[in-house]
């Protein structure tokens, strides 16, 4: 996807980090109290920007990230140069090392079949010690899905004077999601990208991401299949409509 390889260098002025704070912290918490114990490692798959781990390193102290992009590795490293980073699927990755948690943020809507989002909690499970936690965060699942039309985006902080190079880039987008086939397990995402080059130059881009929708009961059914002992929990976030967003936190018995 040009998402995440030649437009990845934008990636910066799709999502704010900053913004990511809220969230984070409500993912650290639930992390930390299905873990049994203080949370030293955590793992995160598809970790993308790395705006998420941003946020996460202030409460752990290791962090491992990973993503199938290089390009969104590169935006990661820079924005979290401290943390370890490694290029790989989330459906094979085999580190050979355990941590106290897995973190699965959105990347794992990239998941369009049973098959492949088994395989994920499967390599959530292979990392994950006993007695450590995981936590899944797909943006819909099947019950709260709604077509709907979403827009962000922002500029770079302004050149210094002296500096050269033209004006700021900036970005703008409208994402809109969309279900097709409401018998089958994929929703479509269709972007919208206005990207403004320093020099005031603007183009735009269209891409589709399709992206995968399952039941919450499915979710729940494939973890416990898998062995973590899961629950399913709203995501409680200022600007977040009450009930349009759920997790999968779960504990790997020991």
């Amino acid at each position: 996807m040009r998402l995440y390889s030649e437009l990845a260098a934008w990636w910066p002025l799709v999502d704010d980090p900053a913004d990511y704070a809220e969230e984070a912290g409500v993912y650290a918490d639930r992390l930390q109290e299905a873990c049994d114990g203080p949370i030293e490692s955590l793992l995160e798959l598809g970790c993308g920007g790395g705006n998420t781990a941003l946020h996460l390193k202030r409460r752990f102290p290791r962090l491992l990230l990973t993503d199938l992009s290089p390009e969104m590795l590169a935006v990661s490293r820079a924005l979290n140069p401290e943390c370890e980073h490694r290029i790989g699927d989330m459906r094979t990755l085999r580190l050979g090392r355990t941590f106290d948690a897995v973190f699965v943020h959105d990347a794992v809507c990239y998941m369009t079949t049973e098959a492949d989002l088994r395989r994920a909690m499967e390599t959530a499970w292979a990392h994950c010690r006993p007695g450590g936690a995981v936590l899944f965060q797909p943006d819909y699942v099947r019950e709260t899905f709604r077509t709907g039309v979403s827009a962000g985006g922002c500029d770079e902080p302004p050149p210094t004077s002296g500096s050269g190079g033209g004006g700021a880039r900036g970005l703008r987008y409208l994402e809109w999601v969309w279900d097709p086939d409401p018998g089958d397990t994929e929703y479509l995402a269709d972007f919208a990208f206005l990207l403004r080059e320093r020099d005031g130059s603007v183009r735009s881009v269209h891409e589709r991401h399709v992206e995968g929708l399952f039941a919450r009961d499915r979710w729940l059914d494939l973890l416990t299949e898998v062995g973590f002992e899961p629950r399913c929990v709203p995501l409680v976030v200022a600007g977040v409509e009450p009930g349009r967003h759920e997790m999968f936190v779960g504990r790997r018995p020991r």
